[in-house]
């Protein structure tokens, strides 16, 4: 019984957190517990609920389902979060690694350069043009990760965005080709029901 009541007091803040949008949608879009979006889906149960003073009474089997696509949804919403973050907080480590490579060569190139005279290099002596050009070469190769993997990391903002969009496009086309299939079922069997009640009255 606990259960049930915390049920229908979620039901119901989720309902008054969606109120403002399901009011915008307008009545003509079509509601259904097993299609839509889980706004539609709570906005059916309310609409189709019986009321009884201050309440609502639910019957058991749409708040199990509503519970089920609402537990899918928030599934794939956390698969989604965490699939990029796990994205993200490997590139930013990425970055983050380089950026303290970089710094540690700038380092190593300005007490380099505050030397005079020969400068030894893993043991090799050098001239300090041709230590110089060593050293900004791996700057260069290092800033140049560091845009790269910059670019890599926005990249996949767009990628994980474009296929979030993608998605929820493909799912409102498959949901509008579910309707439309239904509607085309109903039809075929009232059809079938005509022909069976003409049978049986000829």
């Amino acid at each position: 019984m606990k259960f049930f009541k915390t049920l229908l007091l979620t039901t119901i803040t989720v309902f008054s957190l969606s109120s403002t949008w399901a009011q915008t949608s307008g009545d003509d879009e079509k509601l259904s517990l097993n299609s839509g979006t889980i706004d539609n889906q709570f906005e059916y149960v309310i609409r189709r609920s019986n009321s009884w003073q201050d309440y609502k009474t639910v019957k058991k089997t749409w708040l199990y389902a509503l519970k089920a696509h609402t537990i899918d949804s928030l599934k794939a919403v956390h698969k989604d979060l965490k699939d990029t973050q796990a994205i993200v907080d490997t590139q930013a480590k990425e970055i983050e690694d380089l950026k303290a490579n970089l710094s540690n060569t700038k380092v190593e190139l300005d007490n380099t350069i505050a030397e005079k005279d020969s400068i030894k290099l893993f043991g090799m002596p050098m001239t300090k043009p041709n230590y110089s050009m060593v050293l900004w070469s791996i700057v260069g190769v290092l800033s140049a990760l560091l845009l790269f993997f910059i670019y890599k990391y926005r990249n996949s903002n767009a990628v994980t965005k474009q296929a979030k969009k993608s998605l929820a496009e493909t799912e409102e086309e498959f949901e509008e080709h579910r309707r439309v299939a239904l509607e085309r079922e109903q039809k075929v069997r009232r059809q079938l029901q005509d022909e069976i009640n003409k049978q049986k009255n000829a």
